[in-house]
């Protein structure tokens, strides 16, 4: 790492301000009280571990204080000698040499060491850790034994990493801060809130669901869009899913269909055409949506809706689906469609593509696709 200050050099009248200034370079600008009447000595380094930033302080006591939000980073502080307190979120937490303290810039937050210190800290940016707010909410302003635990293995990796940060290349650094990012997500899933990591993780899952729910409409809905909303990186996202047997594009893919499905099965009043249906659930091409029904269902849109309209209760069309294998729309107070209690199958498990009963050849599926369009 660089030299970025020593007050070794500085004007004893110029050193707090000089202090403060070469702080808001290494990480970000902050209020600094010096804890001794004396004038403030101290020596800051600092740089970058490929996208992440690093810096060490070496310094007599101070408080550092920020209160206004800003670019939303995690705060990771190795203490290896003296002592500190942070404060954030309403908590406390107090670490001695080789603990590790951990703060989110995008909130208020305060550090204090009440002697002379020295730290490591490092930056993450908030967008590529594969952790939920509430997760990362739940780990701030707690000490983090650097003895037992993914302390034990973080901690001094952190340290010997640091030491020799500038020696790096610029590929093995990228890899090496992504270790640094993977190793920050393990800590936080191995101190998870009460109910374990799965608890969490299965909250936010039903949380991300509803949201694509409420957005199925919106042609831009994407499994990016998604992981934005909810402050998470896709890779992430993808990980929560594979328990789910089934990926984020599939599942909007899906619930656009059932609701497709529902509208087209609504007996009564004028009916929409196919294609208005299927571009007021998200599908911009006719065509790949009654590919994608057909896969779905075993029929084409048009003949789900003769099925479900021209004389056949939806009952018996969603008993005759069912027990050939098709998936059947999620109910909605008031629908009159075909429906089937509680969560569908096509959410549970890959529906089996279904030999359509009205004895279409594949010519005839490429006809309704035409259609369609």
């Amino acid at each position: 790492m660089d030299l970025v200050l020593s007050t070794d050099t500085v004007p004893v009248g110029d050193r707090l301000d000089r202090w403060r200034a070469a702080l808001g370079t290494a990480l970000l600008p902050m209020a600094v009280t010096p804890c001794g009447s004396g004038p403030l000595a101290g020596r800051i380094t600092g740089g970058r571990l490929g996208h992440l930033r690093v810096c060490s302080l070496r310094a007599d006591g101070q408080r550092l204080s920020r209160r206004v939000p800003g670019e939303a980073l995690v705060g990771l502080v190795v203490l290896t000698a003296g002592t500190a307190t942070l404060l954030q979120d309403g908590r406390h937490a107090s670490a001695g040499a080789g603990d590790m303290l951990v703060y989110d810039t995008a909130r208020p937050y305060t550090l204090d060491f009440p002697g002379r210190f020295a730290c490591h800290v490092v930056h993450l940016p908030r967008r590529g850790l594969d952790v939920s707010d509430d997760d990362l909410r739940h780990l701030t302003a707690t000490a983090i034994s650097g003895s037992d635990g993914i302390g034990a293995i973080l901690g001094p990796f952190l340290l010997r990493l640091l030491d020799s940060a500038g020696s790096y290349g610029p590929a093995v650094a990228a890899r090496l801060a992504a270790g640094v990012e993977d190793l920050f997500g393990t800590l936080v899933a191995e101190r998870g809130p009460l109910g374990g990591a799965d608890r969490g993780r299965g909250e936010l899952v039903l949380r991300i669901r509803a949201h694509i729910d409420r957005h199925l409409e919106d042609p831009a809905l994407t499994p990016e869009t998604v992981a934005a909303a909810h402050h998470i990186s896709v890779r992430y996202l993808h990980r929560l899913f594979e328990d789910e047997g089934i990926t984020v594009a599939r599942l909007v893919q899906r619930r656009r269909l059932e609701e497709c499905a529902r509208e087209l099965a609504r007996q009564g009043g004028a009916a929409p055409a196919v294609a208005a249906v299927a571009h007021r659930w998200g599908f911009v091409n006719a065509a790949h949506f009654s590919r994608a029904f057909r896969r779905m269902y075993g029929h084409s849109p048009r003949e789900w809706r003769q099925l479900t309209t021209a004389g056949r209760a939806p009952g018996q069309v969603h008993a005759d689906l069912a027990r050939d294998g098709a998936a059947a729309p999620v109910p909605r107070a008031g629908d009159t469609g075909p429906t089937a209690g509680g969560v569908s199958r096509a959410e549970r498990s890959a529906p089996a593509t279904v030999m359509s009963r009205t004895g279409c050849t594949a010519p005839d599926a490429r006809r309704d696709a035409d259609r369609a369009a």
